[in-house]
């Protein structure tokens, strides 16, 4: 079953640390240890003299985000709240519906989501089409006059289909939506998903068919949503991945691998060179944390994430 969809049984309450001070609910944050350097890492608030917090000032290389769905337990606002006191600028995966609750808080909605009919059923097969070129004709000019630019695609699962046949199928469907988009200045992204743990036959599972996709297609506003996550278990390789693929790529989810939970010293990945290869290719879009996480401090856990990411 897809870890997304187990979110919400995964998941325990974490908005249990915003309901204290800032100082009670950050303070346990000062003792981490970089997994990089061994040395503390900067606590992602500041203090004024008068006591009250002040939110973080980020390196600026990484545009900070954060899957909403692995936060489901933490309300909404509350998240906001949050993410603008350790240096995010955008929350991810947010539907129309909870736009203005972004606005609010003066964040963006990196990764628009709402027109896909789900993770299973997208464009690699001709008879969702009709359904999805409508979804997404309605959605297009939402994202656009919200001032967002990306939207999340899927490819669908495989079903028996070669990869060919899904690529074909895919240029058709899209095609058909690819004038809307670049007219309102938006980026359909497909997600690229591991179908040997968590997407099983899922098609868009591997860089090169999406880069092969992206290249039929032709057209800046499409680009592959690149998951380090999933490409680590399925192909690995990750940087020369990035360095060589990155003009197809428009948005970067991460995760620590195995397991999909915190990015730091207990997962296999090293981070802070994969955002450092991100930033050397020139990419100014978003890297979104979409980990699961564990630790009894969830939104601490999610500090962490950033300190290690900002490079």
């Amino acid at each position: 079953m897809s870890t997304r969809r187990r979110a919400i049984k995964t998941l325990v309450a974490g908005a249990a640390a915003l309901a204290t001070s800032p100082t009670q609910a950050f303070a346990k944050m000062t003792d981490h240890q970089s997994p990089v350097t061994s040395q503390p890492i900067t606590p992602s608030f500041a203090l004024t003299s008068a006591g009250k917090s002040q939110p973080i000032i980020r390196r600026g290389n990484i545009r900070h985000s954060v899957c909403r769905w692995t936060y489901g337990d933490v309300p909404l606002e509350e998240l906001c709240i949050f993410a603008k006191q350790i240096g995010l600028s955008a929350i991810d995966l947010i539907g129309p519906n909870e736009w203005v609750v972004l606005k609010k808080h003066g964040l963006d909605s990196s990764m628009c989501n709402g027109a896909e009919i789900g993770l299973t059923k997208g464009f690699n097969d001709p008879q969702y089409h009709a359904q999805l070129v409508q979804n997404y004709t309605d959605m297009i000019p939402q994202v656009a006059k919200a001032g967002y630019k990306n939207l999340i695609c899927f490819s669908g699962n495989r079903n028996g289909m070669d990869d060919e046949t899904g690529l074909k199928n895919c240029v058709t469907g899209l095609k058909k939506l690819l004038p809307l988009a670049e007219k309102n200045g938006v980026v359909l992204q497909m997600e690229l998903f591991n179908s040997k743990v968590d997407h099983k036959d899922y098609m868009c599972d591997k860089s090169a068919w999406g880069i092969e996709l992206c290249k039929r297609l032709g057209s800046e506003n499409f680009k592959l949503l690149f998951d380090i996550y999933h490409m680590q278990i399925n192909e690995g390789d990750v940087i020369r991945t990035i360095r060589e693929g990155h003009a197809y790529f428009g948005h970067y989810h991460t995760a620590g691998v195995p397991g999909r939970n915190e990015i730091d010293e207990t997962q296999e990945l090293y981070y802070p060179a994969i955002m450092r290869a991100i930033v050397e290719t020139g990419y100014k879009g978003y890297v979104a944390q979409e980990f699961i996480p564990t630790a009894g401090d969830k939104l601490g856990a999610l500090s962490k994430a950033i300190d290690i990411c900002d490079v």
